[in-house]
């Protein structure tokens, strides 16, 4: 029972230790020391006004009325800060023996202006003002609070590293504003709750911080390992985290603030762009498909340098599903950003940059034309780029590559693809593709294609099968209009094919040659060929041919007519000739049309041709008569004409010189 005695007579000893310290702390004399030693920390002067008044709890100390904390001498937007009202909070063990020392501020409503100035200068350095004193300074009650208090050394003063320790530091229902002139922005935080700890002068400081951005929630958490180096402006390791809504950012590594700088290791769960975006004001990005339409996640080295320039080094990017090892760096200054970037991956999967629609997207040839959705370029005007692609295969949706080397630049809204290397349907594919969003769209190409298949590629394309073989052609296109139909309709250029062995299927010219049944048409039906060559021309979206040759086994064959590339459709005349059989039958020519959609086209024979071509070989034989009975000439069998007419005009050239000889020689 005595030691419960002592232990009351111990409590009551010490509540009347609290409430006599309460009452000889001199409360307008503990606010000027905060100011005072605030000033000989930051040198920027604190002032307290309104009725200073004490406090027990949390813990003892005063309450002030407004306070404010004086800005840089270059700004004019206010006080750096201003609050409502000051908590000033005591060290109650450093108290009790006989010394004040400041461990707790909290800050009621404060309104706290960052500005950074066109000539690249933070208000919020504090490096100019030597640290003589701190906050959290002890000092014994009525003595002045002098550079040998706790929590500054000379040396830390010399090196202008404001020095001090604070248990805890709150801020209640605050507001930021941060002014960048350089960039030419203004934002504002507000509902702004935080808590710093720095137990230990110029040592480490926790941070946890929350608020709401553009009617956006956000919170931030992290630890400067050096608070001393970084309140001087200088690099210091820091550890920060970024979280609003699905997006999560964190950072490891060393920053500073006088320059701006940080060096670190970054990991990036940006989710659809769309919660970090409307957290900076910003509009929700729309990146195709596989770039981050749905899930962009960034990690690496990650350097900001003191010019203004991010780095990204040993960067794994994963967009939608595309793996990406990326090297960049980009340039934030001037008209628009610019980006330099080394990508290198296995499968791309970027289809989602030809989904512009599907059907005839509002008019046209029906569910087989082209669409009619209008094309976005804005992205291409969101930065210059020069990027180095390396890649196993990529899927174009309409086009399918295999390994590819690339070069790609966007220049004010033009992007040119400099295909250095590529593997496309079996064979190889090199050239330049243009596409120009400046005014308007317009699309050009300059393709040279080795060894490849027509039949993956053509049904990639345009949906159209039939031909199957394998060959090379060349493509100097150009074409221009918002949406797919108006650059079908709009195509210009030439090209041309050459093709070894293959089919063309859904059509035996061969036995249509030899039957004159145009029924030779349909599933199953095919011509084997042995070589194909054309050349060809584009005008608003008809191409034309003339010199198309087909060699078969037993034909050949001529073409010319037109290809509607922008209306989908065929109009075209073949001309198949059967070779001559060793019983002197073929030579047959039947002429053959092709007309209606490509996707399903129609063939029937030209029976006008048919009817004139007895009339013209008896016309013809006619004529080769009354010429031999004129020229006295008679062909051998298999003979023309003209070759009698030949050989007979030798035989007599034969003839008279040797007459001429014999005169010459007397006769002998």
């Amino acid at each position: 029972m005595r030691w419960l005695i002592r232990l009351a007579a111990v409590f009551l000893g010490l509540v009347a230790l609290f409430l006599v310290a309460l009452v000889m702390v001199p409360r307008e004399r503990l606010a000027e020391l905060a100011a005072r030693q605030f000033e000989a920390s930051t040198g920027r002067a604190m002032t307290i006004s309104g009725d200073v008044r004490p406090s027990v709890w949390p813990r003892l100390g005063v309450r002030t009325g407004p306070v404010t904390v004086a800005n840089a001498d270059w700004s004019d937007e206010g006080p750096l800060l201003e609050a409502r009202s000051l908590e000033i909070g005591l060290d109650t063990l450093a108290l009790m023996q006989g010394t004040w020392r400041i461990s707790r501020i909290a800050l009621e409503q404060p309104v706290i202006r960052l500005e950074r100035d066109g000539e690249g200068r933070s208000n919020w350095d504090l490096s100019t003002g030597a640290a003589s004193g701190s906050p959290g300074a002890e000092a014994t009650p009525g003595a002045e609070a002098g550079p040998e208090a706790e929590g500054t050394s000379g040396a830390a003063a010399e090196a202008g590293f404001p020095r001090f320790s604070l248990d805890e530091g709150i801020v209640k229902d605050g507001r930021v504003l941060w002014i960048d002139r350089v960039a030419g922005t203004r934002a504002e935080i507000v509902a702004l709750e935080a808590q710093v700890g720095l137990p230990e002068a110029g040592g480490p400081a926790d941070l946890t911080l929350s608020g709401r951005a553009n009617d956006r929630s956000f919170a931030v958490t992290g630890r400067l390992q050096e608070a001393g180096r970084a309140f001087a402006g200088r690099v210091a390791p820091l550890r920060l985290s970024l979280e609003t809504g699905a997006a999560l950012i964190t950072f490891d590594g060393q920053a500073g603030s006088a320059p701006l700088m940080a060096e670190g290791r970054i990991a990036a769960r940006l989710g659809d762009l769309g919660d970090l975006a409307a957290l900076f004001g910003q509009p929700r990005p729309e990146p195709p498909e596989g770039l981050g339409r749905r899930q962009l996640d960034v990690s690496g080295l990650l350097t900001l340098a003191e010019a203004g320039t991010l780095h990204l080094r040993e960067g794994q990017v994963t967009a939608d599903g595309n793996r990406m090892a990326v090297d960049a760096d980009l340039q934030l200054d001037g008209e628009r950003p610019s980006l330099e970037a080394n990508v290198r991956a296995e499968e791309l999967d970027l289809g989602g940059l030809a989904q512009t629609g599907s059907g005839d997207g509002g008019g046209g040839t029906g569910t087989e034309g082209w669409s009619r959705e209008p094309i976005d370029t804005t992205a291409l005007s969101a930065l210059d780029l020069r990027l180095g692609l390396s890649a196993a295969s990529i899927d174009l949706g309409k086009l399918k590559l295999g390994a590819t080397k690339a070069i790609v630049t966007i220049d004010r809204s033009r992007l040119v693809a400099d295909l250095r290397e590529a593997a496309a349907y079996g064979g190889s594919l090199v050239g330049e593709v243009v596409v120009n969003g400046r005014q308007g769209l317009s699309v050009g190409a300059d393709l040279t294609i080795s060894g490849l298949e027509t039949g993956p590629l053509f049904a990639d394309l345009a949906g159209f099968d039939r031909l199957v073989t394998r060959g090379d052609l060349g493509l100097k296109l150009l074409a221009s209009g918002p949406h797919q139909e108006a650059l079908m309709r709009s195509l210009s250029g030439t090209g041309s094919v050459s093709f070894g062995k293959g089919e063309l299927r859904g059509l035996d010219l061969a036995r249509m040659v030899r039957t004159l049944d145009a029924g030779s048409v349909g599933e199953g039906t095919k011509t084997i060929f042995d070589r194909i060559e054309a050349g060809f021309s584009i005008e608003k979206g008809v191409l034309r041919n003339e010199d198309l040759t087909l060699e078969a086994p037993l034909m050949r064959a001529t073409g010319a007519g037109r290809v509607g590339v922008g209306e989908r459709t065929l109009d075209y005349r073949l001309v198949p000739t059967l070779l001559p059989r060793e019983d002197g039958t073929g030579g047959v020519s039947v002429p053959v049309l092709v007309t209606g959609p490509w996707a399903k086209p129609r063939y029937r024979l030209d029976l006008e041709a048919l009817v004139r071509q007895p009339v013209e070989r008896q016309v013809k034989e006619r004529l080769q008569e009354e010429a031999a009975e004129r020229l006295g000439v008679v062909p051998e069998e298999g003979e023309s004409l003209e070759d009698a007419a030949k050989r007979r005009a030798r035989d007599a050239l034969r003839n008279e010189a040797g007459r001429a000889l014999n005169r010459f020689l007397g006769g002998n």
